[in-house]
């Protein structure tokens, strides 16, 4: 059998298979540090003895900031180049990663204090939300722009699949990294350094898209350049009306033509941010042993979901040949059916299979919306339908993670039930709802 590739069928003229490698690199990179992240916080809390709750609210606020300063980046990749806004995004990233990993290195030790160790923790990750958000809305317009409308699902699956492959590397690295004398924040200092390498990889191979360095640029009245080239170099004109008013037209989460899309994402992103949030808690819980001893519990189901939505991205879809709309209905009853399954689980070969089975479901569903919001809207307008669904996705994680550690402590499946409900009601409306049931080229293209 054959190895997935997920650079398969993406080289091109307008999209060469090294770029797009460094910009699936640049996202992976911040994909596995965030789950190595995600599978040592539940440890590094109980043995700091933070409230679960607080670990929540780590999560939330770096989450908000995301959402308001994603669609700002996005816009400023229009009008920058893609290069300059992922760049922007790997620093945050390793700044962000550098400073949690001091500020954990020292609540260990105890030189701070359980609740200052908390507020340095949070104040360093939301450089993350601030800054990281740069980068996936660049890189999402990157592919988006260089890829013709039937090649565009297949190519942002790809692109989706790097957090897939983040999901699987982080867990299994990031215990080989807590060593003396860091121990559980090693990890953190470790993704820093391998931010810094994306970053110089990022500058070295990918073009300088930055309008303001080309020859011959020219401001309008306003300070906004007079054309935006596209990521092959060539002026389109595509966006002059856009330029000459200072800066490309925001496009709105509430725009008709993508909202289903938005509500879509929102809600699935939430479900899997709340059921997520928890799962560390519930492995401790269920399976007995102190918090260190779970560790390598929690990160093998989070590998298996990892390579679970593998499977789903590199493999189905692109077999499948299957359409934004089959996507999110498919993806929703599987995601539903796994969810239900961790409810009923009560050993870790039942957590492992259960979340490997909602991971095939995200893993179709998550890339259905994206790919279905892009296509929804015209090539001038890529930018800012990738600042919209970064957004989105970042919105899922302010009150979700939250709610997800309150449904546990009132009830360690409770989360799980109402979180398939949801799914299966989610199901019904991809269904239901005209926009989410058009096919590619059934959309009016501007």
């Amino acid at each position: 059998m054959q190895t997935p590739n997920p650079f398969a069928g993406l080289a091109s003229a307008s999209l060469p298979r090294r770029e797009f490698a460094v910009v699936f690199a640049a996202l992976l990179t911040v994909a596995a540090g965030n789950t190595a992240l995600q599978t040592v916080l539940p440890a590094i809390a109980r043995v700091i003895h933070l409230p679960d709750m607080l670990v929540a609210v780590i999560f939330s606020f770096s989450a908000l900031l995301w959402t308001f300063s994603a669609p700002y980046w996005a816009r400023q990749s229009d009008v920058r180049g893609r290069r300059r806004l992922m760049l922007v995004g790997s620093l945050g990233f390793m700044v962000s990663m550098a400073g949690c990993g001091i500020a954990i290195y020292a609540g260990l030790n105890g030189w701070l204090a359980p609740i200052a160790t908390f507020a340095l923790f949070a104040t360093l990750r939301s450089l993350f939300g601030i800054f990281g958000s740069a980068a996936n809305p660049a890189a999402q317009a990157y592919v988006a722009s260089r890829t013709d409308e039937q090649d565009r699902t297949a190519a942002l699956s790809s692109l989706s699949s790097a957090f897939g492959l983040g999901t699987i590397i982080g867990p299994a690295v990031a215990p080989l990294f807590i060593l003396a004398p860091f121990g559980l924040s090693g990890p953190m200092f470790a993704f820093a350094v391998f931010a810094a390498l994306v970053m110089i990889a990022v500058a070295r191979v990918l073009p300088d898209d930055d309008p303001t360095h080309r020859p011959g640029f020219k401001q309008s009245g306003s300070g906004a350049p007079s054309s935006e080239p596209n990521l092959a170099g060539a002026a389109t004109g595509a966006n002059v009306s856009a330029a000459a008013a200072g800066r490309p037209k925001r496009l709105s989460v509430r725009d008709s033509r993508i909202l289903p899309f938005m509500i879509f994402g929102f809600v699935t992103g939430s479900i899997q941010a709340a059921t997520g949030q928890a799962l560390g808690f519930l492995v401790i819980d269920t399976l007995g042993g102190d918090a260190m001893d779970s560790q390598h519990s929690i990160a093998l189901i989070f590998m298996a979901g990892a390579f679970s939505t593998l499977l789903a991205q590199w493999v189905l879809i692109p077999q499948l040949r299957l359409t934004p709309p089959a996507l999110m209905r498919w993806g929703t009853l599987i995601a539903a059916a796994g969810t239900a399954g961790i409810a009923f689980s009560s050993n870790l070969y039942g957590l492992v299979l259960a979340f490997a089975v909602m991971s095939v479901g995200y893993g179709l569903a998550r890339p259905g919306f994206t790919a279905g919001a892009s296509i929804a809207v015209s090539r001038a307008e890529q930018g800012g339908v990738a600042g919209a669904v970064t957004s989105v996705n970042g919105s899922c994680y302010i009150f979700a993670p939250a709610v997800g550690i309150g449904l546990y402590q009132l009830g360690q499946t409770l989360p799980y039930w109402l979180g398939a409900a949801a799914l299966v009601a989610l199901a019904v409306y991809t269904f239901t709802t005209p926009e989410l049931a058009r096919e590619p080229g059934e959309h009016h293209q501007d």
